[in-house]
């Protein structure tokens, strides 16, 4: 039995697209010295996959698959987005807290989660409010004309729950 068989089938979110160059591949040629990326999906290292699928739905994240008895590799999605949760494994995790707003000294991942409008940013922050989720930055309008907060995951990890402003 393969990984690939113990897992459960979601939407239409792609998975493991390993690059096969076509059989008359030739390195020499520089058009074929470039990858073709179809998909990129991060891997985050957390302490305790179950608590980490319930976190995410919290923010409407929907689990899409985990693996093992008891699990200990899964993924969360989102619209076309996905994210890859290893138990204890594959990155680090934790690291210093933030010692004030907009501290990015810390450890774990940074990613940003683009939402469709700055009202969505706002409504976010407020169900992880809500939620009792740590937020480490309150939404702000950035200079470099985007709205966003940071959200700190249990395990260290911080999102830049960002949207784009309309340019004047």
């Amino acid at each position: 039995m393969t990984f690939q068989s113990l897992r459960k089938p979601v939407r239409n979110v792609r998975r493991f697209a390993f690059f096969r160059p076509p059989e008359n591949y030739n390195s020499d040629q520089p058009e074929n010295r470039k990858l073709k990326i179809e998909g990129l999906t991060p891997i985050l290292n957390v302490s305790n996959i179950v608590e980490s699928f319930e976190w995410f739905a919290k923010l409407g994240w929907e689990k899409a698959w985990d693996w093992g008895e008891p699990p200990s590799f899964g993924a969360v999605c989102n619209g076309k987005s996905e994210i890859f949760l290893c138990q204890g494994g594959q990155g680090s995790r934790g690291g210093p807290m933030p010692q004030s707003v907009g501290d990015d000294e810390t450890g774990g991942v940074w990613m940003s989660w683009w939402l469709p409008s700055p009202a969505d940013v706002d409504a976010a922050h407020e169900v992880a409010i809500e939620n009792g989720m740590m937020v480490t930055m309150p939404p702000t309008d950035e200079p470099w004309n985007v709205r966003e907060f940071h959200l700190r995951h249990p395990d260290g990890h911080t999102f830049r729950v960002s949207a784009g402003l309309e340019e004047d």
